[in-house]
């Protein structure tokens, strides 16, 4: 069953994805060579609740933390740690908030100063995949154009499709049906009308596409140890055209600066 918000409810969810939108601006700021992801962990945690929200991932299922930041080969779910970022590294944090009794959840793959060449074509490949998927989220259509259009252009750069793990609807749950994946078939899955509102999230592998899970019972890597990113926004469903509930704005803002 997939559950329809009314225009207000969409409103409120994207206050919630604004001020996810807005934190992960924040840690941006702190992001460079020298930094523990402990310390993005705390700065994250601070602003939600100076901002009147709770931190959506900490405790959900058991998780530990505020952010989920996975570091080069991990590909989503990394514990903060005492892990200090180092030059060249990319680092994948995903955020949720909970303001309201609304959720919002967002994610960004940021550069740890100056990266290879090939790594920063995965992070513009996996971006680009992103806003593909969110073209394709459109009254009428099916999930399955959203999951085509992300992998027809994350795969035309010669990147490759976890397959594990997928998107989700959200709403007052962080995870809601339907399931989104990155993956698919033009015409497949459920259809799409206003009012649903899901998150978009492509997980692009430099290498092969197969994952594995940590002994931490969290944490998934790239098979292979290379790279992989992750790009994540919240979308609510309309006719012609998505509303993109969360921005990068704010984010590339403060990256511009740096």
């Amino acid at each position: 069953m997939l559950y329809l918000k009314t225009d207000e409810e969409v409103g409120l969810l994207k206050e919630s994805n604004i001020l996810v939108s807005r934190t992960l601006a924040e840690v941006a700021a702190f992001i460079k060579p020298g930094i523990t992801t402990l310390y993005l962990d705390k700065i994250a945690e601070t602003f939600i609740h100076d901002n009147g929200a709770i931190p959506a991932f900490k405790g959900y299922g058991g998780f530990p933390k505020t952010l989920c930041t996975s570091v080069n080969d991990e590909v989503v779910h990394g514990i903060p740690s005492d892990y200090t970022l180092k030059e060249g590294d990319i680092i994948s944090i995903d955020c949720g908030v909970i303001l309201n009794g609304w959720y919002g959840d967002s994610a960004y793959t940021f550069p740890v100063g100056e990266i290879a060449e090939e790594v920063r074509c995965l992070l513009d490949y996996t971006k680009a995949s992103l806003e593909e998927g969110v073209n394709a989220a459109v009254a009428g259509n099916r999930v399955g154009d959203i999951s085509y259009a992300v992998q027809t252009k994350a795969e035309s750069g010669g990147f490759s499709v976890v397959r594990e793990l997928v998107g989700h609807g959200i709403g007052t749950k962080l995870h809601e049906p339907p399931e989104v994946p990155n993956y698919g078939k033009k015409g497949a899955g459920p259809k799409m009308e206003k009012g649903l509102v899901i998150c978009i999230e492509p997980m692009i592998n430099m290498g092969r596409r197969e994952t594995m899970q940590m002994r931490d019972g969290w944490t998934i890597k790239t098979a292979d140890g290379k790279p992989s990113a992750h790009f994540e926004y919240a979308v609510a469903v309309n006719k012609g055209k998505a509303d993109v509930l969360t921005t990068f704005k704010f984010i590339e803002e403060v990256l511009s600066k740096m």
